[in-house]
């Protein structure tokens, strides 16, 4: 029985059956090898059919040369990627899911990079993806694009899927149509709603004519209210209706931000959950025929089931959720959401690596984009049971001792501390991240299911390790701070000038509560990342005045690639912090430092309580070398100081082998 009766209550859309209301919609997981769907996009998608999603929208295929967004886009216009989708579409089916491909363009924002050819758009307006403008199309290149999503669309029939989405968010391709600001035309395709609808109501209309009655016919839109000059949501849900109107259309799913507002569009957890179901509830108001979906920040069964009860929406779209845990439809069907692997919405291996032009992949679900060769989490047994010693409770140590668990083994994980999790716990207690602390928790409950015998407090010698009776040790030790202050670009240095003159404390024990700060706070930042950043905001929303310098040209360099790095200064700014980049801290005299810029050499004293050093750290690996002859497995940071979703990489990976 269900605790989600809503959630997972059947629907239909076109004669076909949907098992529930839970949709893994439609992303980039650019998977693509030489522009054809292979092993590793087929059992990714294989996954989440076989934990329970009832439909299924994959990866967005480029309707036309132009349209061209990634390395790993499909290839576009052609009929050789049809037997490759067959041998995805067919067991997604078999399992009990519906599938759908996404079709899309970009319009003005393309990438020339990629695709080597002008951005397409309604009026040549500048592509906020890159730096170049665009080509005012023509008459016969409008028809052009009308024809290629029509011609793609009967290539995914062809394929197995059992219909499409046309893709109209994030003020791409059609939205560009759509808006006044972006489509300055005053020939048939501009001016009146009619007229900038035309492209849009052409395409469904011929897809509907080519593919059929029996075809689903969905639309991809999305809300924003960063800029006036963007579709207000009264003149969206207009748009939507005069759609709704005409038949075709099966379904619209509504997501949130845009290329305007990129930040919003994969929103982190500096944003709220939920982010379009107040507009999805308008919407249903004024739709008559098509379902509606809500998506953006959906994470949760509860969260799904709170949209559906509400009468909110009659689909939800959880894709980050099911990235990192693909059977959470099955898991909630079955009354085990509690199981559910909770996503942590820091977008660091899923758009991160997307951002990165690699495929995708999940921070706290390693498996994801390597379901063929680890599968997901599904474990099979081992053949014989080990007694598992696992030393060390951060990211790597729990996935290790997680997974072996999992396959049947007796393990023990020593945790030197009273609480799991390591410096991942440290980073749950930074402002916002309580996400983490909830995996944390989930790890706890899952060792009580498994048998997990967990000691805490438990700092083990060499000695004690090879009087237990472990076959197997897993080290999981981790990383400490150096202790030197040592910086990447003073290379000559091997300390922090002015170390002795104290008040020089780690982001680790800042976050500890061990430093004894001033009012006054320099935090130098090498990692550009939230280890410095997270702490800067921590110690800003103490109430003490930050000074947050980096080497980099940038505060949050390496957050850049999860789209976080925008709204994290903004709220640095907003707390009063101080930022100061390409700098080094050239001596520290104990109440100020003297920071010296990359640029022109030029040095400036700051005044300053305390420093705070959050610079690569050293691996921790007091065992390792005296538990020669035993089989020893060295994971995490205790092998090399590396971010999160290596150490659980690396648990899994050692589990998965035992």
């Amino acid at each position: 029985m269900t605790d989600h009766p809503r959630l997972m209550s059947p629907l239909t859309l076109r004669g076909h059956s949907l098992r529930n209301r839970i949709v893994f919609g439609a992303h980039t997981a650019n998977m693509a090898e030489e522009g054809l769907p292979g092993d590793r996009f087929g059992a990714y998608l294989l996954e989440r059919a076989l934990g329970g999603a009832a439909m299924i929208v994959a990866e967005p295929m480029p309707i036309h040369p132009t349209a061209v967004l990634t390395r790993g886009n499909f290839r576009p216009g052609t009929d050789d990627v049809i037997p490759y989708f067959q041998r995805v579409t067919e067991p997604v089916k078999d399992a009990g899911a519906v599938i759908l491909q996404q079709l899309y363009s970009v319009g003005q924002h393309g990438d020339s990079d990629l695709s080597f050819r002008p951005h397409w758009g309604p009026s040549g307006r500048p592509s906020y993806h890159d730096s170049d403008g665009s080509h005012a199309m023509t008459e016969t290149e409008i028809e052009e694009i009308i024809d290629a999503h029509t011609a793609a669309a009967v290539r995914c029939q062809k394929a197995g899927f059992q219909g499409v989405e046309i893709w109209a968010a994030y003020h791409s391709l059609l939205d560009q149509f759509w808006t006044p600001w972006s489509n300055r035309r005053d020939d048939r395709w501009g001016g009146s709603l009619e007229n900038r609808t035309r492209l849009s109501r052409s395409i469904v209309e011929n897809i509907r004519r080519a593919c059929g009655e029996e075809f689903i016919v969905g639309m991809a839109i999305s809300t924003s209210d960063a800029y006036d000059v963007l579709l207000s949501q009264e003149a969206l849900a207009e748009i939507v209706a005069l759609h709704d109107a005409t038949g075709h259309i099966d379904y619209v799913t509504c997501g949130h931000g845009g290329y305007l507002d990129f930040e919003r569009l994969m929103p982190t957890f500096l944003y709220g959950d939920k982010l379009t179901a107040p507009f999805t509830e308008e919407l249903k108001r004024v739709v008559k025929q098509a379902k509606v979906t809500s998506e953006a920040h959906i994470r949760t069964p509860e969260n799904a089931e709170a949209v559906i009860a509400s009468g909110q929406a009659d689909l939800v779209s959880i894709v980050r959720g099911q990235i990192a845990d693909p059977h959470l439809a099955r898991k909630t069907a079955e009354g085990r959401a509690e199981q559910v692997r909770g996503c942590i919405s820091c977008n660091q291996m899923c758009w991160g690596r997307r951002s990165r032009d690699y495929w995708i992949s999940c921070l706290i679900n390693p498996s994801a984009g390597r379901e063929f060769e680890w599968g997901g989490d599904r474990f099979t047994r081992a053949e014989a049971s080990r007694n598992v010693l696992v030393v060390g409770g951060g990211p790597a140590g729990l996935e290790a001792a997680r997974v072996a668990a999992e396959r049947g083994h007796e393990v023990v994980l020593a945790e030197a501390s009273g609480d799991l999790g390591g410096q991942f716990r440290l980073a749950g207690m930074q402002p916002r991240q309580a996400q983490i602390l909830d995996l944390i928790d989930w790890y706890e409950s899952e060792f009580r299911r498994l048998g997990v015998s967990v000691r805490r407090h438990s700092y083990l010698e060499a000695e004690e390790v090879r009087k237990s009776d472990a076959d197997t040790v897993v080290l999981a030790t981790g990383s400490l701070p150096d202790g030197t202050g040592r910086q990447r670009w003073l290379p000559g240095a091997e300390e922090l000038p002015g170390l002795g003159h104290g008040r020089v404390w780690s982001a680790e024990e800042v976050m500890r509560r061990e430093a004894r700060l001033g009012n006054t706070v320099l935090v130098y930042d090498e990692g550009g990342n939230w280890r410095g950043c997270g702490t800067a905001w921590h110690l800003a929303e103490m109430g003490k005045q930050v000074i947050h310098v980096t080497p980099d040209p940038m505060i949050g360099k390496e957050l850049v690639r999860t789209s976080a790095d925008g709204p994290l200064r903004a709220r640095l700014a907003r707390a009063g912090v101080r930022m100061l980049t390409e700098r080094v801290i050239a001596e520290w005299f104990g109440n100020a430092a003297l920071l010296r810029s990359l640029l022109d050499g030029s040095e400036e004293r700051v005044a300053a309580d305390s420093v705070v050093m959050a610079t690569t750290n050293m691996a921790f690996d007091p065992l390792s070398a005296a538990l020669e002859g035993m089989e020893v497995h060295l994971i995490g940071d205790a092998a090399a100081p590396r971010l999160a979703p290596y150490a659980f990489h690396d648990g899994r990976r050692v589990g998965l082998r035992l």
